[in-house]
């Protein structure tokens, strides 16, 4: 089968598509794992509709894109460490990934791209938020952009994953390390160049990034906290409704997310496999 029945509906005029016609629990043609590429990097982040998919078939499907990656933080699934089983229980108060981020910035060689997998959803509640980091860039005068093309910041887990951090919260049903004073640091340019498209974002976001490289941390807040604020306007932004079977892929190197924690008393359980990515240029 090749793409012929595919449909690509874009969700806004920046960011976001919702892509039919394909069953992703059976093995993509080269043709078909062109054809979500090409939509990924034309709209950032696609969505798929009622896709029931076992946990070899959500690696099967990650891999069409590249190697899959293992969390150094938190425990995957028994079984299939390359899946993140993202729960909140009804007890729980705080959710995995409830805050504005690209995945794993922290890392020297951050990730392409993830894949989430909805397999139980609360009725209301519990969206998604997707932020164009292709457009908060192009938003700045060409003064700021100037400036930030000279500058580098550093990345690290040590906060978020830290003994206060949001990601290393107990949960009932997830297994997350508290990381030391110790975690690694690493450094990236603060103006992207994605690697397919040619186009320039901003590569800075709230969890993972510290400050800017030879600057303090009190210096580079007010900067810092100006470029998020530029960087989550809601004319940037998608927001994707779950559903049990609902997927989404998203590009990390173009993108921020923000799982919304409005669900309290109610279950929400994700299965997410994250690709593999190249070097911040």
């Amino acid at each position: 089968m090749g793409t012929t029945n595919l449909t690509i509906s874009p969700l806004s005029p920046v960011i976001g598509a919702a892509i039919g016609g394909l069953d992703l629990s059976r093995p993509l043609s080269l043709e078909e794992a062109g054809a979500i590429r090409e939509a990924l990097l034309r709209h950032h982040v696609v969505f798929f509709r009622d896709q029931q998919l076992s946990p070899e078939q959500l690696k099967e499907l990650g891999r069409s894109f590249g190697t899959l990656n293992i969390h150094p933080y938190v425990r995957g699934m028994t079984g299939h460490p390359e899946i993140l089983e993202i729960i909140k229980e009804p007890s729980d108060k705080v959710n995995f990934g409830g805050g504005w981020h690209s995945d794993m910035s922290f890392l020297e060689i951050p990730v392409m791209g993830s894949i989430l997998h909805a397999v139980e959803v609360p009725e209301v509640g519990g969206d998604t938020l997707f932020a164009s980091q292709y457009a908060a860039w192009e938003a700045l005068s060409p003064g700021l952009q100037s400036v930030l093309s000279g500058l580098r910041a550093v990345h690290s887990a040590s906060e978020e994953y830290g003994e206060r951090g949001q990601s290393s919260r107990k949960r009932a049903s997830m297994d997350s390390e508290v990381v030391g004073p110790d975690t690694p640091e690493y450094v990236h340019p603060v103006v992207r160049t994605h690697p397919e498209t040619g186009r320039r974002g901003l590569y800075v976001n709230p969890a993972f990034t510290l400050r800017f490289e030879g600057w303090t941390r009190r210096e580079s807040r007010p900067l810092l906290d100006y470029l998020f604020e530029v960087s989550r306007k809601e004319a940037f932004t998608c927001r994707f409704r779950w559903r049990p079977g609902s997927v989404a892929f998203w590009d990390n190197r173009c993108v921020w997310h923000y799982a919304l924690n409005d669900y309290h008393g109610h279950r929400r359980h994700m299965r997410r496999v994250t690709v593999e990515g190249d070097a911040v240029v």
